[in-house]
């Protein structure tokens, strides 16, 4: 199964980079084709917090994916009106089995034309904008699945995203095995008080209230 990571100029690094790894986890364990980057061209791409990437492919050259991975970050606030990078998430969800996104990477979605009466997530500090769309279903989950589309919440929620999608395109056994490879095993850990800020998405106040 061919993965495409998008990534372009400002765009989040653990928004990528997070599912990037679980993905290649899965391809050591299991034996899948490995991730690759693809931008506008395979010129390096300087990330918003300065981490400089250089992509396998342009849009040109990029080859037949299954599954589309689209990150957020600052830079989909210009993005979105980048037609060149709006045609080829739309061509590409078009033929491919899955599209996933991280973070405000859910506003390419929409641009793409790929959310109009969806359920999708984004960050907690977009929800309400992605409300104020008017057409999404929005949920404050950590991750959303909708058919072939999945979105995630902000950042590190990517990981979490991948592992499931590994889980059920692949097995359990198997999601395990780049879970135990990658050695990451969140606790509920909510440092200064992290569940009682007001600002906190639904599913960290539930994880408070159950306590």
């Amino acid at each position: 199964m061919r993965v495409g990571v998008l990534v372009y100029t400002a765009v989040e690094e653990l928004d990528f980079a997070g599912p990037w790894e679980m993905l290649a986890m899965w391809n050591l364990v299991s034996g899948k084709p490995p991730p690759v980057l693809v931008a506008q061209t395979a010129q390096p791409v300087r990330c918003a917090k300065g981490l400089t990437v250089v992509p396998e492919f342009g849009f040109a050259d990029c080859p037949e994916l299954d599954v589309l991975v689209v990150p957020g970050g600052q830079g989909t606030r210009r993005q979105v009106d980048n037609p060149a990078l709006i045609d080829f998430i739309a061509q590409r969800a078009a033929a491919a089995k899955y599209v996933l996104s991280i973070c405000t990477g859910a506003f390419l979605l929409h641009k793409a034309g790929l959310l109009a009466g969806r359920s999708a997530t984004t960050h907690w500090a977009s929800l309400d904008r992605l409300r104020e769309l008017g057409d999404v279903k929005v949920l404050e989950q950590r991750y959303v699945i909708d058919g072939p589309i999945w979105t995630s919440a902000g950042v590190s929620a990517g990981i979490d995203m991948a592992l499931e999608f590994i889980a059920r395109v692949d097995s359990p056994s198997v999601a395990g095995k780049v879970q135990l490879v990658s050695e990451y095993y969140p606790d509920e850990s909510r440092y200064g008080g992290g569940s009682a800020h007001r600002q906190a998405p639904d599913y960290v106040q539930v994880v408070r209230r159950a306590r």
